[in-house]
């Protein structure tokens, strides 16, 4: 059995600048995802790069991403936490710099992964420094929120952030991290508490053959994979057809990160009053709306009456099911099992995007126009609405709460 991960003591207000550090670079982290995004464009023209190509800039931070969260623990356990939280910050930064001063896009790529297998140390060591750090009850509860919502909330500035330095140059899009990163590393070096190693939750088969786990990890894959390559499409869309400027293309985008945003805070509520299966379904069947929508008006002659339905129909996919499918991948498990599950569920959820981006990326790089890319994404959707509807359908054991 893992032991007991035991924290040196802290002082309460040690244990609060504390989570202000694994905030900021939890924004970090959400950050990273988002911001290329609306670069892609300007970075395709000026490197004559195709879509196909391009998306390797997004797809690489998150193969990054879910090739290391397995290993995560395995090196934690080595190393200890601290250790590696702080190595993975000053990696990070260095990515960043590299990223940023390069016009070769193999380096360009390169750094995305390095970057996503950083961001899979530190976001999972945060959790579990709050978990050692604040006591079970109110204040670990209000310290996850906090967390949970700086990473929702590290999309959006990511979106915003793209939108005002492509202009000047993309190349800061790669560079901006860097001083933030080694900012958290200083002041790290003094906060971030040195823990006891122990030994890596145990994977077993059996999680493989737990229903709700399975049932979440591949919703959740399929809610990720689809809203990732419906936004990359609907980049690419605007930008052709109706030529906006990145900080245009930014601002449109907002319908579908602002409402998970602003609804963290509440997330809990929803589930607790209905679960976690029926918002699940109502997620999944919302996005499935909004890619059918797209897909029956492929080419949109207002944002107004075109995309914007769409992405407010995703945007409230994530409010319904988001949180729900967090907390389902591991209601069912005893708390032993607990610690590699969760690996699992996130690898899966990283997975989606890696699997789905390059294959919408090639249809809209060398299919007739966006349609074929469209029913892509909607065929994803439509077998993550029918995985929804067989979790309405199980049966919880005795005596616990419905999943």
């Amino acid at each position: 059995m893992a032991e007991r991960l035991a924290v040196r003591t802290a002082p309460t207000d040690g244990a609060w600048r504390l989570l202000f550090i694994l905030s900021g670079n939890m924004v970090l982290d959400a950050i990273e995802v988002s911001v290329v995004l609306v670069a892609l464009p300007t970075i395709a023209t000026d490197l004559s790069l195709s879509i196909w190509a391009v998306q390797w800039l997004m797809t690489g931070f998150a193969l990054g991403f879910a090739t290391v969260l397995l290993l995560g623990p395995r090196l934690t356990a080595r190393w200890g936490l601290r250790r590696c939280y702080l190595a993975a910050l000053l990696m990070f930064a260095a990515a960043s710099v590299v990223g940023g001063l390069s016009d070769t896009f193999w380096i360009l790529v390169a750094s995305r992964v390095v970057k996503g297998a950083c961001a899979a140390l530190t976001a999972p060591a945060g959790l579990t420094l709050i978990a050692t750090t604040f006591p079970d009850g109110p204040q670990m509860r209000r310290a996850v929120s906090v967390y949970s919502l700086f990473g929702a909330a590290g999309f959006t500035l990511g979106l915003l952030l793209s939108g005002l330095l492509t202009p000047l140059s993309w190349h800061w899009t790669f560079l901006f991290p860097a001083p933030v990163a080694l900012a958290l590393l200083a002041w790290g070096l003094r906060i971030v508490p040195h823990t006891e190693r122990r030994s890596p939750p145990r994977f077993t088969v059996a999680l493989l053959r737990d229903g709700s786990l399975i049932r979440s990890t591949l919703g959740a894959a399929t809610l990720n994979g689809t809203y990732a390559a419906l936004l990359l499409l609907t980049t690419f869309q605007a930008a052709d057809t109706f030529g906006w400027r990145p900080w245009q293309l930014a601002l449109a985008l907002l319908p579908a990160c602002v409402p998970l945003a602003v609804s963290v805070p509440f997330a809990g509520r929803l589930t607790a009053r209905f679960g976690t299966a029926g918002p699940i379904a109502a997620g999944a069947a919302a996005a499935f709306a909004g890619q059918l929508l797209l897909l029956t008006r492929p080419h949109p002659r207002s944002y107004a009456v075109g995309l914007l339905p769409t992405l407010l129909l995703v945007g409230a996919a994530f409010v319904l099911s988001f949180a729900a499918l967090n907390l389902q991948a591991t209601r069912g498990l005893v708390a032993e099992a607990r610690g590699p599950a969760i690996p699992v569920y996130q690898t899966g959820v990283q997975l989606g995007g890696v699997l789905l981006l390059p294959l919408v990326a090639a249809l809209l790089t060398h299919g007739p126009g966006y349609q074929p890319a469209l029913l892509a994404i909607a065929l994803a959707g439509a077998a993550g609405a029918v995985i929804s509807l067989t979790g309405l359908h199980s049966r919880s054991p005795k005596g616990a709460t419905p999943s």
